[in-house]
């Protein structure tokens, strides 16, 4: 059984390392996505321990955590944001949403608005706070 310390809702399987590993990314993609879906906090990740693995953010799902972390710590919302990227908030909408492809060109200016622009002084936003850089741990367990 494989599970994720920092997500509890994440388990999955598999029957070797390899297939571990790959079925955790999935799992970890599937969990972020979620709570991106009911506006849930995503936890930073605490320090690996001993026979845990670091597993990587699958890319899609890494942009968009990033934006709605930031937009959680800072408190901004998708009308506000969108009023500062000058779009549509239909279109911060589907930057967010999980199932949208990732527009980076809008997903760059959105993470500059959100931590390098007038939100960035926000004492709500931690060192941390470019998670998506950190890879989630796992821990297999035997069942």
């Amino acid at each position: 059984m494989i599970t994720f310390r920092d997500l509890p809702e994440a388990i999955t399987q598999g029957d070797t390392i390899e297939q571990c590993l790959s079925e955790a990314s999935d799992c970890l993609g599937e969990a972020i996505a979620a709570r991106i879906d009911d506006n849930l906090d995503i936890p930073l990740p605490t320090q690996i321990r001993e026979g845990e693995y670091l597993i990587p953010v699958p890319l899609e799902i890494a942009w968009k955590g990033e934006i709605h972390y930031g937009m959680r710590k800072t408190g901004i919302t998708i009308s506000s944001l969108a009023g500062e990227l000058d779009v549509d908030k239909n279109r911060v909408k589907r930057l967010l949403n999980p199932r949208c492809q990732v527009d980076l060109l809008l997903a760059k200016k959105a993470l500059n608005a959100i931590y390098a622009g007038k939100y960035a002084h926000s004492s709500r936003i931690s060192s941390r706070s470019l998670w998506s850089e950190i890879e989630q741990k796992m821990l297999i367990v035997d069942s």
